[in-house]
């Protein structure tokens, strides 16, 4: 080969050389042989002694020269002693202490192919022949480690089968550790709860461009996880032996199907279930795990049928706050089965909707007292998945005497006030309305009740004012009238329709769409049902009716009326003056508001005031109507 100087170099004859580049050369040359020579001679002097016979501070001083030939790049002469095998037993000993370094190494994305490749065969060996137990707790520390994006790179690095040309071998790298070990379960659970903790760190993606971009590498580490796992699976379904480690391996293995079931997959979005959906990580995921616990002997349907039952067919686990756990690792594995249909078909035919419906409602429990939007979503979901199994009208009340089914519906409540997300009050909203429909008359009256005691929300009101004025009207239509929403069962739900919390101090615009509500349903009353057939029994309570609401709601409107008739003329002349003030709305103070702004909110006031007193004006009218023509008809006179 003919070497040619470039154009742009010097001439030979003119490089200029360092003064001191030979003794730099000399010296650099010499701390590779100290490093490697280092090594070497704590090698030699340790190849004459037994195994039993190696000191700690052998133990420092290979760890230290190993780590140096590491650090300054010697692998070809650390590869080279590594695979001597006069060293083998020195290196089952010893060698473990360079893993760390080694794997630190491979995770720097600056180092060259060449040095790569040379330190995966190094981690490859160090791993076949260095003594499991110590590797094994290695390598937990080494996947303890990181932090961020880090972590997934670490648990790929030490888990995902390494495809590439630069390894001895295709196993799974912890795999051949643990199965060296001789307390199996004790060191898979280790295992298997360690790479769960760091898993549990990273953030879930949420969306579906997250799910495909997976910056923190979720979702790899999902499928990484379920592949390390396999082998331990399928060696319980090989090996019949009731065992107690076969039992321990069990209850290690079902842990982590629980655990997994509420991390990542409590909070987890799955894309539609279309041609995308035979991507979808999580999916993958979920389907895994399920198919785990019918592998280890715990088939889901078994499991979540025997849930809440004071005696269980399989063992209670031991999680920190074990109910909690529990409670949303079940709650998880019921959405997965019944909205993503995932193993549905293990699924007796013979359960009836009813039956579904109960044992799901204490799992949407789980849900709706969630904060995250997806968890809530879930829920939400798989309340509507239960509830269109079921015929309107059908869900007796009786089932309103189980926990679960009153304090839903109350959940639903706290999502549709408290939640920031539209589109999940909305969807609560309507959930509430379909669950109403399914409960049968006394249900839907008993409910109502419950709901107009506890909410503690004007919309939430006017929206049970709003069915009970539904359900009296579909009653009078019928031949037959429905008992709970006419005559005195009807007469006991207006008395906590028809009133003023406070009386006459009650604050109307807070209260404003209760009012509106509880007027619109007296009006329609008064018009439906005549004084003579008195079916709804509301003629024989008007006295009552007037006395606590209509003649209370008469002077809170003049108090009202009078006070932000007041405020307007107070802000009519900060306007002029143009300063800032503060006003009283609703109960509460909004300061610094400028005054043409603040002479809106208070005219928007008086008309809601306005409004109120109009429809209250025309329910007096009809009422005054209908009590007079009675009256007339009652005496003869045309």
């Amino acid at each position: 080969m003919e070497w040619r100087a470039s154009e742009s170099s010097p001439p030979i004859d003119k490089l200029v050389l360092h003064p001191n580049f030979c003794e730099i050369l000399a010296s650099k040359l010499g701390e590779i042989r100290m490093a490697v020579e280092e090594l070497q001679s704590i090698i030699k002097r340790c190849q004459i002694l037994g195994e039993q016979d190696f000191k700690e501070d052998d133990f420092g001083l290979f760890q230290l020269a190993g780590q140096r030939c590491i650090e300054e790049g010697h692998t070809d002469q650390l590869l080279e002693i590594i695979q001597n095998e006069k060293n083998k037993v020195i290196i089952k000993n010893m060698g473990w202490n360079l893993v760390g370094p080694v794997v630190r190494c491979l995770l720097c994305k600056d180092k060259e192919d060449s040095k790569r490749k040379v330190y995966f065969l190094i981690f490859d060996l160090l791993v076949k022949l260095c003594n499991p137990k110590e590797l094994l707790l290695g390598l937990l520390e080494l996947i303890e480690e990181p932090s961020g994006k880090q972590i997934s790179q670490s648990i790929l690095l030490l888990l995902q089968p390494l495809q590439t040309a630069y390894l001895m071998s295709d196993n799974l790298i912890s795999v051949l550790v643990i199965q060296k070990l001789h307390n199996k379960a004790y060191s898979i659970g280790l295992a298997l709860s360690t790479l769960w903790n760091q898993l549990s760190l990273l953030p879930v993606p949420y969306s579906k461009e997250q799910i495909q971009m997976d910056d923190y590498g979720l979702c790899q580490c999902c499928k990484a996880l379920i592949e390390f796992t396999k082998p331990f699976v399928e060696e319980l379904i090989d090996n019949k032996e009731n065992s107690l480690e076969n039992e321990k391996l069990k209850d290690e293995l079902l842990k982590f199907c629980f655990k997994s079931l509420k991390c990542p997959l409590l909070t987890a979005q799955f894309l539609e279930q279309s041609e995308e959906g035979g991507n979808d990580p999580f999916r993958y995921f979920a389907s895994e795990i399920i198919g785990f616990l019918s592998a280890i002997g715990h088939p889901f349907p078994k499991m979540i049928f025997n849930h809440g039952r004071k005696k269980r067919t399989w063992n209670y686990l031991e999680f920190e706050e074990e109910d909690k756990q529990l409670a949303d690792s079940m709650a998880s594995l019921a959405y997965l089965v019944f909205v993503q249909g995932i193993h549905i078909d293990q699924l007796p035919m013979v359960l009836s909707p009813l039956y579904l419906l109960q044992f799901n409602m204490g799992h949407i429990e789980v849900f709706l007292q969630r904060t995250e939007e997806s968890v809530i979503s879930k829920g939400l979901e798989l309340l509507e998945n239960s509830l269109l199994r079921i015929e309107d009208n059908s869900l007796l009340y009786q089932y309103l005497e189980i926990k679960s089914f009153l304090t839903v519906p109350q959940g639903l409540v706290k999502v549709m006030t408290l939640c920031p997300i539209e589109t999940l009050r909305k969807k609560s909203l309507a959930m509430l309305q379909l669950y109403i429909n399914k409960l049968d008359s006394q249900g839907k009256y008993t409910l109502f009740r419950c709901l107009l005691n506890t909410s503690n929300h004007s919309g939430v009101e006017a929206f049970i004012i709003q069915n009970i004025k539904n359900q009296i009207d579909m009653s009078l239509k019928r031949t037959r009238n429905n008992k709970w929403f006419t005559g005195p069962q009807l007469i006991s739900l207006l008395d906590l329709v028809l009133f003023l919390p406070e009386g006459a101090e009650t604050d109307l615009l807070q209260n404003s769409d209760r009012i509106m509500a509880s007027l619109n349903l007296l009006r329609y009353l008064v018009i439906k049902d005549n004084e003579n057939d008195n079916q709804t029994g509301l003629w024989t309570e008007l006295g009552n009716i007037e006395n606590n609401f209509l003649k209370p709601l008469h002077i809170g409107l003049n108090m009202s009326k009078a006070h932000y008739e007041a405020e307007i003329k107070n802000s009519q002349e900060a306007q002029k003056s143009k300063d800032l003030c503060s006003i009283t709305v609703g109960g509460e103070e909004i300061p610094n508001m400028p005054p043409e702004m603040q002479l809106k909110v208070l005219h928007s006031a008086l008309f809601t005031f306005d409004l109120i007193e109009s429809v209250l004006a025309r329910v007096e009218e009809l009422i005054e109507i209908k009590t007079k023509s009675t009256s007339e008809e009652n005496t003869g006179i045309k």
